[in-house]
């Protein structure tokens, strides 16, 4: 495994207001591994590399991986829920096992929506080759309009790279693929790539202009409707990080950590520190904040 430069970020939501370079080995959990946990052989760093960045890491694991490694400063970086959704079961054992007030909800924003379009949804599925050559310049014109991409640099990727490697997984069928349309344009879209068995949430995305059509929540679900009745995968694959999103079609999840593994020099135990103290403050204030808005909530019913 090669070290690549990765940004310790200090973040406040998604702004980020600044970072620190390091040089780390990223050893990626896929989420069979996560479910059925095996042994992780950390890799060797060379000279170059400040040390070892590993994600979704379950939390009962800690301890085990960091002991493989005494001679680096164990570091968690953030803790977060590994959600995914069981898909061996029927579309509606699924869809009951969401809470009553979720399935309402998106029943009313699909039929608005459809509604809005003229009676029915306008959702097209992509998997062959051919039909990812049609998707892939469709889906950028969305992403381009994406706060993940114009705030995150997280969009769906253009790179001459990522289209082989796209297209390629298309032949192997491991690809699948979403375009939402409103009035024959392309509004929303949902990249999936295969991992065996397993189908990877890796992009998503719509137009912020048609934000309160709730468009990413009626792609979702008719995605995972899609899903169901093919009957190719066993699991929906939600990745790294957390989000209402992810809960909200999520029908489990294991309790994840980033490990960071750094060589003990001056300039990473600052870097350490400088994290720490700051996550603690952004932890302070959001405690305070949630305190602020509670007693404010209490003050407005008691004038009631």
């Amino acid at each position: 495994m090669t070290a690549v430069v990765l940004p310790l970020k200090f973040q406040v939501g998604a702004r980020t207001l600044w970072s620190i370079p390091r040089r780390l080995v990223r050893v990626p959990q896929a989420l069979a591994d996560v479910l059925e946990p095996r042994a992780i052989q950390l890799p060797l760093l060379d000279d170059t590399a400040d040390g070892i960045l590993v994600t979704s890491l379950p939390e009962a694991r800690i301890a085990a991986v960091a002991a493989q490694a005494p001679d680096l400063l164990a570091f968690v970086r953030q803790r977060y829920t590994r959600y995914f959704a069981d898909l061996t079961g029927g579309f509606d054992a699924y869809f009951g096992s969401m809470s009553s007030g979720t399935r309402s909800g998106l029943k009313r924003k699909a039929k608005k929506l459809a509604t809005r379009c003229g009676g029915t949804l306008d959702i097209r599925a992509y998997r062959t080759p051919d039909e990812l050559a049609v998707f892939h310049p469709l889906a950028r014109a969305v992403s381009e309009l994406t706060y993940q991409e114009v705030l995150l640099g997280s969009g769906l990727p253009d790179s001459p790279v990522f289209v082989r490697t796209m297209l390629a997984a298309a032949a192997a069928d491991a690809v699948r693929a979403w375009l939402l349309f409103v009035d024959g344009r392309a509004v929303a879209y949902l990249y999936c790539p295969a991992e065996g068995d397993t189908l990877r949430y890796d992009y998503l995305g719509h137009d912020p202009e048609v934000a309160n059509w709730s468009v990413g929540s009626v792609l979702q679900i008719e995605a995972m409707r899609a899903l169901f009745a093919e009957g190719r995968f066993a699991r929906f694959d939600f990745t790294e990080g957390e989000g209402q999103h992810k809960r909200q079609f999520a029908t489990g999840g294991v309790e994840c950590v980033d490990l960071m593994l750094l060589r003990p020099t001056l300039a990473n135990r600052a870097a350490i520190a400088a994290l720490s103290g700051f996550d603690a403050a952004m932890a302070l204030a959001k405690r305070a904040t949630k305190k602020m808005r509670a007693e404010a909530l209490v003050r407005r019913l008691r004038r009631r």
